[in-house]
């Protein structure tokens, strides 16, 4: 469910968001909600997850002796020919 949010910001403030969101070709109103729901959700470390990330958790399945450190050393070293 969504509600519809009044916002008091300063005019500069608003041009700038206007022009970063068109820039990433999103929606201000999808900005400020990633933005919230990052400071709003903490994990036991006190680190946000962003919700993208959070959207993205369960969706694939690996071995449970999947080393995602070697995976990222392999994938880094093909790209870059190491």
């Amino acid at each position: 469910m969504t509600t519809k949010l009044t916002l008091t910001i300063d005019d500069s403030v608003i041009l700038m968001a206007k022009k970063y969101a068109k820039n990433k070709g999103k929606s201000l109103s999808d900005i400020v909600e990633n933005y919230l729901m990052t400071l709003t959700t903490k994990d036991n470390k006190d680190e946000s997850i962003s919700p993208r990330i959070l959207k993205l958790m369960g969706t694939i399945e690996l071995p449970e002796d999947f080393d995602y450190k070697k995976s990222l050393t392999s994938g880094l070293t093909k790209k870059y020919k190491l």
